[in-house]
């Protein structure tokens, strides 16, 4: 049986992979990485090899895939197969860590809820379909984390290191997914690493934005199962 490590998002716990939890428990051994740790992407990811078994599969949507692209550096003898979802190998840039600050003050003076539902969650979505669900979820999974996990990972991200040369140096089935409206990691990043990636599989979800695996998850899912018997 395949264990396969799931690493969610910023904000977001394992309810992000509810449907892919529901479609792969059966026959895999599923191991549910939290980036609650304080520290850095390398702490994070640190943290879930200390408790993940000795080989794994990985997959890691939007922050998650940061740091599943730092558990590949840190140990890429560990991890069998490897999947990003909406996520984005490069280190932040300048105007991203610009918008973060006005973010982190009004989350430390209380607003968490405020900013994910103003400015952080209106990017989630594709604006093909209303998933009034999903949003109510993502705030769910945001305000049970609290704002000092907001905090951290917001520091966490803004210096996250680049990753371009762990991906041009793997030698591993992987699969790079984006939903086709993705605001946030959009299509060109996808590009980018699965062009990296010797022999990468690129797959593009229609009628999906940032949240692929609650957007469209049975699409999702049929990608995954095909990555999965590689």
């Amino acid at each position: 049986m395949t264990s396969l490590v799931l690493v969610p998002g910023m904000m977001c716990d394992a309810r992000l992979f509810t449907p892919q939890i529901a479609a792969f428990s059966a026959h895999h051994d599923l191991h549910l990485a939290t980036l609650t740790q304080p520290g850095s992407i390398s702490d994070k990811a640190r943290a879930i090899l200390d408790t993940a078994p000795p080989r794994f599969a990985l997959c890691g949507l939007s922050m998650g895939g940061i740091v599943a692209m730092e558990i590949l550096r840190q140990a890429p003898d560990r991890v069998s197969h490897l999947a990003l979802l909406d996520t984005n190998p490069l280190a932040e840039k300048d105007e991203v860590k610009e918008r973060r600050q006005p973010q982190m003050a009004e989350v430390r003076a209380g607003g968490l809820a405020s900013v994910m539902q103003q400015q952080v969650m209106p990017n989630y979505l594709s604006p093909s379909h209303e998933l009034p669900e999903v949003l109510d979820l993502c705030l769910d999974m945001a305000l049970a984390l609290g704002p000092d996990v907001f905090l951290d990972q917001s520091e966490a991200l803004m210096a996250r290191p680049d990753q371009t040369e762990t991906l041009a140096s793997a030698d591993l089935p992987a699969l790079v997914l984006c939903g086709r409206d993705d605001q946030l990691c959009p299509l060109e990043r996808h590009e980018l690493m699965a062009g990296l990636i010797p022999g990468a599989t690129l797959e593009i979800i229609e009628g999906a934005g940032h949240l692929t695996t609650l957007e469209q998850p049975e699409h999702t899912n049929a990608a995954l199962a095909r990555w999965l018997e590689a």
